[in-house]
């Protein structure tokens, strides 16, 4: 295969489920394009143009914002949700692609071109190789997986990408010196041995829950990753060999693979793919494990295995096939194989919701995070139009209802079937990041889904969808979830001491062992639970009032010397500076009272640039310091604004300034075109939120409008 041939877009369509789900679906033949022709939603994720007649020219931020929600409403799925594909990450992909080859699980050959398609444009044009997200440095993990997902896609050896990937990988240390997550795949692959894996050994499930080190007391994402791990790890498996595996082998090692001195290459990690190096711990654990294991004792390690397989099978249960995101959910695909076999209804129930998480952009195929940020981006969404006061326009009201119905949809209405006994947190009344199927709650989520629901059945005559009882629920639960230091963690309540971090044996990401506070899941709930006490303000008046105030004083805490505030899952202090700007509003601080605001508040403004804008640098976040970019973003601007919005800022014109710049971006037909990243995770990875600049930027303009108008109240 010399060339790469591409699909015809023009069939493609995205096919819309039950409870926000969307899969993209090739259609072969004349006859079906015609019956089902593409839409708007179409359209537009595949990078064609709508044709849409110019809107009126906004006179000022308001029609702007009025035109920019004209836009986004051509987006609107039927069911009321925004769908789009959440990429960045470049390890996801080859996870799919490895366990659907184990498995035996072809793709169609559309979906197999696009994801080729999708590599080859992503690889970096001076090497060859790929990096941990899109547009990282090549890396030893993301040019080993990504050139192995490339050859097991079709893609010959002697192709000239695969020349050149396999040039720079070999120049990287080949695959011998991959990190331990790329280590664990081309292992269970038949291309590296365990005896070069550090163990994983499931019976730590077995110890004492007590232990702060108990595998149920990490982070949630951390501990459904080891735990499929820790199974295969276990039972030794490795797939059958294959001529194309056997291949392998010799392309992508420095020295022939016979000669490879496993054990020696454990700790073999390429030094620059290394975030976080072993601590003296960890290697010191890892000897003591690699000692042990020549000594098994057979019961307790079946006892183990059988413990680790349940989980596994709760966790699917639990999520209906989708679990937590792609990566444990491949890997918990291979262990249901290996152990009820290939034709067994869990590997089927797995197949039915492997595309779910696949998504088709103008580059190719890719794998998002999870199965999408349907609720999460609803409930900025829903905000954003009752906040600018959009909602109530009749043009409006038929989508802002639709809306309504998906957050009610959306709403987690039970707790996980196992949850008292596979470690998961109670979710009923909570909202996803996704869907409800999806099942896992988050603090920040529910919080804003809470506000979204508020303000619409509240402010406006829609119907009242959700009762009172079930906003109760939600609140509820947001009040069980505060942590001893006053915060919030995502998921769960924190576990363990952050001091367990000295077990992070990633590699490549910061922040994965336990689940820790972080002021912006912490700004969503009090936020929430201030928009909440306005209109329900004896439910529970007495604990709301002192969580918020220990929240409050948890923020102050976290406040930095330069009056910003880090953040973990936006780039990076303005996403943060936002958030608690907003809650510390509520709480009755502004820049008049307040010398926390007035510190924020000069942070932003000393971070203008220029145009008027603000442009911060995904590399903040791993460097734990402020980086600026060349140029500014409508995402960034849009948030600093806001943020001097909440904090009651006195000078309009630097507000002004921000506007000027985000209306003069903003495209004749209402929307506005994707700039840089806008999210992160783990210190080190890009994550991109495509709705982020067709929302936050017409939410801004109308705040902008009324507060420069003296309307906002």
């Amino acid at each position: 295969m010399q060339s790469i041939p591409s699909t015809d877009h023009s069939r493609w369509r995205l096919k819309f489920g039950p409870g926000g789900s969307h899969v993209w679906q090739y259609l072969t033949s004349d006859e079906e394009c015609a019956k089902w022709p593409q839409t708007d939603i179409d359209r537009y994720w595949l990078g064609f143009s709508l044709n849409l007649p110019p809107l009126p020219a906004p006179g000022n931020a308001l029609d702007a914002a009025r035109n920019g929600y004209t836009f986004l409403r051509n987006l609107q799925a039927p069911d009321g949700h925004f769908a789009c594909g959440c990429g960045g990450p470049i390890f996801l992909l080859p996870g799919t692609v490895i366990a659907s080859y184990i498995v035996g699980l072809a793709f169609t050959t559309e979906q197999r071109l696009e994801m080729i398609r999708y590599l080859l444009n992503t690889a970096n044009p001076d090497d060859g190789g790929w990096g941990l997200h899109v547009e990282g440095v090549s890396t030893n993990l993301g040019t080993t997986l990504n050139y192995v997902a490339l050859r097991l896609l079709g893609v010959d050896a002697d192709h000239p990408a695969a020349v050149k990937a396999r040039n720079t990988l070999l120049k990287l240390g080949g695959a011998a010196a991959v990190p331990s997550w790329g280590k664990f795949w081309m292992t269970v692959l038949g291309c590296y041995e365990w005896e070069g894996v550090n163990p994983i050994p499931p019976e730590l499930w077995l110890l004492p829950k007590w232990l702060p080190f108990h595998p149920g007391r990490w982070w949630v994402h951390t501990r459904v990753v080891y735990l499929p791990m820790s199974y295969l790890f276990r039972v030794r498996f490795q797939a059958k060999p294959t001529p194309l595996t056997l291949a392998l082998r010799k392309e992508i090692y420095v020295t022939p693979y016979n000669s490879i001195d496993w054990p020696a290459q454990c700790n073999n990690i390429a030094p620059g793919d290394i975030y976080v190096p072993h601590s003296r711990l960890l290697n010191f654990i890892n000897l003591v494990f690699r000692t042990l294991e020549t000594c098994p004792f057979p019961p307790l390690q079946r006892r183990a295995l059988d413990y680790a397989y349940k989980l596994i099978c709760m966790e699917d249960e639990n999520t209906n096939f989708q679990d937590l995101a792609p990566v444990s959910k491949m890997m918990n695909m291979i262990c249901r194989m290996h152990a009820e076999g290939r034709d067994s209804e869990a590997v089927a129930r797995h197949v039915a919701k492997r595309g779910d998480s696949m998504w088709l952009s103008p580059d190719g195929m890719l794998v998002t995070g999870t199965n999408g940020s349907q609720a999460w981006d609803m409930g900025f969404a829903a905000q954003a139009l009752a906040e600018t006061g959009l909602a109530g326009l009749e043009e409006n009201k038929a989508s802002a209802l639709k809306m309504l119905k998906f957050l009610d949809e959306a709403q987690i209405r039970e707790n996980p079937k196992y949850f008292h006994v596979d470690y998961r947190q109670a979710t009923k009344g909570a909202w996803s990041f996704s869907t409800k199927e999806q099942g896992y709650m988050l603090t920040d989520c529910t919080g804003e889904a809470i506000k979204a629901v508020l303000y619409l059945q509240n402010q406006f005559d829609f119907p009242k969808l959700i009762s009172d009882a079930r906003i109760f629920e939600a609140v509820d639960l947001l009040l069980s979830m505060q942590y001893k230091d006053g915060g919030f963690g995502s998921y769960e309540i924190p576990r363990a001491p952050k001091s367990l971090e000295a077990l992070n044996s990633s590699e490549v990401f910061g922040n994965t062992m336990v689940e820790i506070t972080y002021p912006e899941c912490t700004t969503s709930v009090i936020t929430a639970l201030h928009i909440f006490q306005q209109y329900h303000p004896e439910h529970r008046k007495m604990e709301i009032g002192r969580t918020v105030a220990r929240a409050i004083k948890y923020l102050h805490g976290q406040q930095r010397a330069d009056g910003s505030w880090y953040g973990s899952w936006g780039i990076c202090f303005i996403y943060a500076t936002l958030f608690a700007l907003e809650s510390l509003a509520l709480a009755g601080e502004t820049y008049a009272n307040s010398p926390r605001v007035k510190r924020a508040c000069q942070f932003l403004l000393s971070k203008q640039m220029p145009d008027g804008g603000w442009g911060e640098s995904w590399e903040s976040c791993k460097e734990e310091t402020y980086v600026q970019l060349d140029k500014s973003q409508v995402v960034q601007t849009s948030w600093a604004a806001m943020a001097l919005i909440r904090g009651r800022y006195p000078d309009t014109a630097p507000i002004k300034r921000a506007v000027s710049l985000v209306r003069s971006r903003q495209l004749p037909d209402g929307q506005w075109i994707q700039e840089d990243v806008e999210g992160i995770f783990n210190k080190t990875c890009k994550f991109f939120y495509p709705n982020y600049k067709l929302i936050f930027t017409f939410w801004m303009l109308g705040l902008a409008h009324k507060y420069i108008e003296g309307t906002d109240g």
